[in-house]
C-alpha cells in the first residue's frame, strides 16, 4: 500500500492527547476535518486514526484523534508522519499534479536531448522549482513556469522543457 504524507507530528500539546503537526499538504481543511481518517506511520507500521478535532495554532495544526485521550497515548508519535492512502487523495484540476507524480519523470528538451530525472521539488516562493539530477553534471534547477515547462506526459514518464538562457 502506498501512503502519502500530509503532515509530521512534531510534538504533543497539553495533556488531553493533542499533537502538533507540521502541515505538508495543500488541503489542510479537507485532510484534518472532523471525522477524516488518517494513518500514523510509526516504525513503518500504519496506525489508523480518526480526526476528532483540529485547529491552527501558531503556524501548526493541533489535532486530537478520537482513539487517544491522553498525552501518554500520543507522546510516542513524535516525529512520525501522518499520511493518507492513494484512494484518499483529492482530485486535482487539469494541469495540476502531486509531487509523487512528478518526481522520477525524465526531462527532455523540445529537441529531444535528455537532461536527466526529476529528483526533488522545491517550493521557495512564487513558483516551484524542479531539481533535475543529471549524469556526471551538477543538478539543474528548473522553474515551473509556462516558458520552461512545455509538456508533462505522465503516461510516457517524461517532461518536455525549453531551456531559457542562463538555466543550464
Amino acid at each position: 500500500m502506498n501512503y502519502y504524507h500530509v503532515g509530521k507530528i512534531v510534538n504533543t500539546h497539553g495533556i488531553r492527547g493533542e499533537v502538533k503537526v507540521m502541515v505538508t499538504t495543500d488541503f489542510p481543511e479537507e485532510r484534518f476535518a472532523q471525522g477524516k481518517q488518517l494513518i500514523i506511520l510509526k516504525d513503518n507500521k500504519p496506525i489508523k486514526v480518526t480526526v476528532e478535532k483540529a485547529r491552527m495554532h501558531k503556524g501548526m495544526e493541533l489535532i486530537k484523534f478520537a482513539e487517544f485521550d491522553s498525552i501518554n497515548d500520543v507522546q510516542t508519535f513524535r516525529d512520525c508522519f501522518l499520511a493518507v492512502t492513494e484512494a484518499d487523495q483529492a482530485e486535482l484540476a487539469e494541469g495540476e499534479y502531486y509531487y509523487h507524480q512528478i518526481i522520477g519523470l525524465e526531462v527532455v528538451t523540445l529537441e529531444g536531448r535528455k537532461l536527466g530525472t526529476i529528483k526533488e521539488i522545491l517550493a521557495p516562493g512564487a513558483n516551484d522549482v524542479w531539481v533535475v539530477e543529471r549524469p556526471k553534471q551538477s543538478d539543474l534547477l528548473l522553474p515551473v513556469i509556462d516558458d520552461v515547462i512545455k509538456k508533462i506526459d505522465l503516461d510516457a514518464g517524461r517532461v518536455e522543457v525549453e531551456l531559457l538562457e542562463g538555466l543550464e
